[in-house]
């Protein structure tokens, strides 16, 4: 394997010139150079050097050999140089040799433009998903996107149609796709191992109160203006955004202009998978309400902290979601139930889950509903036993991810229901096929925002 970096064009030519020879398949046969040659290597580039980025997302493509991570860019100039720092010193590492190919952007733009890149991580703020996934899929690179799939619902449907039409392969961070329980807890519900599936019961975490208010200079290391993107203009204050020192949880995760908190934030986890489990992952609730709901006041931070809601599907399954439950997924059906949750997995040190206080990853009322056999002939999802991996697969292979873009978007849309009905107070009807509330002009009003000139998500 070519361990510096060498785009295709560089390589083509090289070896015309080298061979004399006038005509040369674009795609080098593995035979002849081998599975890892420059022609068959998958360029990726980083877009959001942060705390996922940098822990979870850089380190799950760079461990495969027929991926290169050639590129990084953050709108913070610190954060750059520190995620182009981090993959240098990992090749380096690796191979046993300085390692200088990673190149550094600070606009999403500019990196799109270069053809040399064949997809993009994208690990930047839940307001900027959809923005830099539309721009990214109309360029052709292929995409991994952090969960959730959009800001609001009206976005979301843009960036699935945009993605579909494009062709590239799109892969959401559900990562709990790829989790082995999740996945079989899945399974054994689709094949009526608890009978008809009655209820499911979400457990997801709140945000407390706080945040500083304070106003404060912004920092020359930051573009503000490319970071509030395109929701409204609003003095800067480091609670507000990320943190200027280390990689801490940041701010914005519990500021409402820039996402609806916890609901989206592991609700895009947990209802994505209890979707799975009641066959509704290409489509949504009829009815949506929530009668118990709380949202932070005094400081800076305003997202939901306690709370309740519910939700009716086509198929007579009502899902509750609430932080009173363990976190994780309960599926209760006439003949017993399964739980699921990551056990003691944690994605950040500041996800919900401790090591030593954490659920087990799977539990039934009957333990031999967990040793049933799947059958050959009876419902089975992909295996995934690696999320990046699958993706890189998928562009490899020109296969299905196990996580495309219209069941993220479908997950994060009934994520973003639960939130308007915890904001409206009342029940609410929703039509999944025309994605509209019926009769209810308050309501659709909130599938989208107004959005500042120059980040439109259109």
């Amino acid at each position: 394997m070519k361990k510096n970096q060498q785009s295709r064009r560089e390589f083509l030519s090289n070896t015309i010139k080298a061979s004399a020879v006038l005509a040369f398949p674009s795609i080098v046969p593995a035979s002849v150079f081998g599975k890892n040659a420059p022609s068959n290597r998958i360029n990726v580039a980083a877009i959001g050097n942060g705390r996922i980025g940098r822990t979870h997302d850089m380190p799950g493509v760079w461990q495969y050999d027929y991926a290169q991570l050639m590129a990084v860019c953050d709108l913070d100039s610190l954060r750059a140089a520190d995620g182009k720092k981090l993959v240098n010193e990992y090749y380096s590492k690796r191979d046993g040799k300085d390692f200088d190919g990673v190149k550094l952007y600070t606009d999403y733009r500019e990196l799109l433009q270069n053809k040399d890149i064949d997809a993009v991580l994208i690990s930047t703020p839940d307001h900027t998903h959809a923005m830099i996934g539309v721009a990214a899929a109309r360029t052709g690179k292929h995409i991994y996107m952090q969960k959730p799939a959009s800001l609001t619902i009206a976005e979301g449907r843009v960036i699935s149609d945009v993605v579909q039409k494009s062709g590239v392969k799109f892969q959401i961070g559900s990562q709990q796709r790829s989790s082995e329980q999740f996945r079989y807890a899945a399974e054994l519900v689709r094949n009526g191992r608890i009978g008809k599936l009655k209820k499911v019961y979400v457990g997801l975490p709140g945000d407390p109160p706080g945040g500083n208010k304070t106003e404060m200079p912004v920092p020359g290391n930051l573009n503000y203006d490319m970071w509030l993107a395109s929701t409204p203009e609003v003095y800067y204050t480091e609670d507000r955004v990320h943190p200027q020192s280390g990689y801490g949880r940041p701010g914005w995760l519990r500021c409402e202009q820039f996402g609806a908190g916890m609901i989206t934030g592991w609700g895009a986890h947990h209802i994505d998978s209890a979707h799975w489990g009641m066959g509704m992952e290409k489509s949504g609730p009829v009815e949506i309400w929530s009668d118990k709901v709380e949202f932070a006041t005094g400081g800076l931070w305003d997202v939901h902290g306690i709370f309740k809601s519910e939700a009716l599907y086509a198929n007579g399954v009502n899902m509750i979601v609430s932080n009173e439950f363990q976190n994780g997924i309960k599926f209760e059906g006439t003949e017993g139930w399964i739980f699921v949750s990551r056990g003691d997995y944690q994605v950040t040190g500041s996800d919900p889950t401790k090591p030593g206080e954490a659920a087990k990853k799977i539990g039934a009322s009957d333990p031999k509903i967990l040793t049933s056999v799947i059958g050959t002939n009876e419902f089975h999802f992909q295996v995934s036993k690696e999320h990046h991996g699958n993706w890189l697969e998928a562009i490899r292979d020109n296969k299905k991810p196990i996580a495309p873009v219209e069941e993220a978007h479908r997950a994060c849309s009934a994520c973003l229901l639960h939130h308007i009905a915890m904001k409206l107070k009342r029940k609410l009807y929703w039509d999944p096929a025309k994605e509209q509330f019926k009769n209810d002009d308050e309501a659709n009003k909130m599938l989208s925002r107004p959005q500042r000139k120059g980040y439109e998500v259109k």
